[in-house]
């Protein structure tokens, strides 16, 4: 019997990761549709996205972000596990923070990530053509220099804009830190949310944990000046947490 949902990604994208790991702590079938970076625009664009992923194809409704992945399994009648809390100041947090996470911390992980990958040709190959289909990975690899060249642009990934970009991963994650200086497990209530699956999903590029959900460069491939930022996080309470909620919840 096939999987009721199909979900479209690019392999490393921890937007995507967020919307899998969802997908997997409710327990909702679903069958994965991995494409490269470029490459998946015309399966987003025939699905009824936009330009982005994680697409999720459910029925007749089409979720073309990861927060609507989110909200969708949390009101699915056969979910076992609700991403958002009950109470409605803490849903107001959870809320917030998702946001937060979402627009402020994950565009620069990722561009921070791919500063460095592209510069080492085989560890990006190995990444984003992670379960890509024969075809799609034959041609990617035939143009990735050009690619690499568009996507350089794309997500204005240059020297400058990745400083900037590592002064806002810094600054989110001192706002974690602070959030769980108090003794906390969770940064909502006293369960597991929204919020601590996207913070951990959204930090994983700099962080690289162990049960990611498609395949990462190890500590021991990553260039050296990408290693030396990999363990400044991961020595920080916030990335602490990431990686423990990697640990007890993927």
């Amino acid at each position: 019997m096939s999987p009721r949902y199909r979900l479209i990604s690019i392999p490393p994208s921890h937007y995507c990761e967020k919307a899998r790991w969802a997908l997997e702590l409710a327990a909702l079938p679903y069958g994965e549709e991995r494409h490269p970076p470029l490459f998946h625009l015309r399966a987003v664009k025939k699905a009824g996205g936009e330009h982005s992923t994680p697409v999720l194809v459910a029925d007749d409704h089409v979720m073309p972000d990861s927060t609507d992945i989110l909200i969708f399994i949390h009101h699915h009648p056969a979910s076992e596990w609700r991403p958002y809390p009950t109470d409605s100041q803490l849903l107001v947090e959870a809320e917030e923070l998702e946001e937060l996470f979402d627009t402020r911390l994950g565009p620069h992980t990722r561009r921070l990530a791919y500063f460095y990958l592209l510069q080492h040709r085989d560890l990006f190959l190995r990444s984003v053509l992670a379960g890509v289909g024969g075809g799609e990975s034959r041609m990617f690899r035939l143009f990735s220099p050009v690619i690499a060249v568009l996507m350089r642009k794309g997500m204005n990934i240059t020297p400058s804009s990745t400083e900037r970009s590592l002064d806002y991963v810094r600054e989110a994650f001192s706002i974690v830190g602070e959030r769980l200086s108090d003794g906390r497990r969770y940064l909502v209530g006293g369960s597991f949310s929204a919020a601590d699956l996207t913070f951990a999903a959204m930090a994983a590029p700099i962080l690289l944990p162990r049960d990611y959900g498609s395949p990462l460069p190890t500590l021991d491939e990553l260039p050296q000046e990408l290693l030396v930022l990999v363990e400044e996080f991961r020595s920080s309470a916030a990335g602490e947490f990431g990686l423990r909620i990697y640990r007890d919840h993927r």
